[in-house]
């Protein structure tokens, strides 16, 4: 059973590489598309400290870190008026890429809640024989929270939005050289692996 759904991770990973792939290939302007594309972020444009998340919605040490981390820097720089966060997605397979289009395109005031339910219920949608079984078990996760059955099919098939995250994947590689999710971008300066929050608060006190 772990090999076929091993087989089933390496052809959802085969297949977001090809549609990058392809949009590169067809999109010359895909830096600006991504520079017009809404970011995620709280807190204030002004903070002394930016922090960017490139994560995928998928990746469970992602959702670790949300939900464990970056709760514990909202509450304690974020409404301070400190830090400022910018989620940016780095989807690693067509589920995580899906599930980013839909926090995409619900009402931007919906959509750290939508992302706070992503993640906390990762473990429920994330995996499935089929893309359509791991779609079905999203839009019931996402529905709950009170949005249309029918606006979830409208963001499966958004290409806009679809073409905008990619575009923002492409780059976050190209701009900071990102290959492994969660990766934290704190002014301008990259960390990769594990990171506490006692390691982001030492960086923070060092820029505040």
């Amino acid at each position: 059973m772990n090999k076929f759904f091993s087989h089933i991770k390496q052809i959802l990973l085969i297949q977001i590489f090809i549609i990058i792939s392809f949009f590169v290939y067809f999109n010359a302007n895909s830096d600006e598309s991504s520079k017009n594309f809404n970011s995620i972020y709280i807190g204030d444009d002004n903070a002394p400290v930016e922090i960017k998340i490139y994560s995928s919605l998928t990746c469970p040490h992602c959702a670790n870190f949300h939900l464990k981390v970056v709760t514990k820097i909202e509450e304690k720089y974020v409404k301070s008026g400190k830090v400022k966060i910018v989620f940016i997605d780095f989807p690693l397979d067509i589920a995580a890429l899906n599930a980013a289009k839909i926090l995409h395109c619900v009402e931007k005031d919906n959509q750290m809640n939508i992302l706070d339910l992503i993640y906390k219920k990762q473990s429920k949608w994330a995996t499935g024989n089929t893309i359509e079984e791991i779609n079905e078990k999203l839009k019931q996760i996402t529905t709950s929270s009170g949005i249309n059955p029918e606006k979830i099919d409208k963001c499966f098939a958004d290409e806009d939005i679809e073409n905008k995250v990619l575009s923002a994947r492409i780059e976050g590689r190209k701009k900071y050289s990102i290959n492994s999710t969660p990766t934290i971008i704190i002014n301008e300066k990259k960390f990769t692996g594990t990171q506490s929050f006692e390691d982001i608060e030492k960086i923070i006190k060092k820029n505040i």
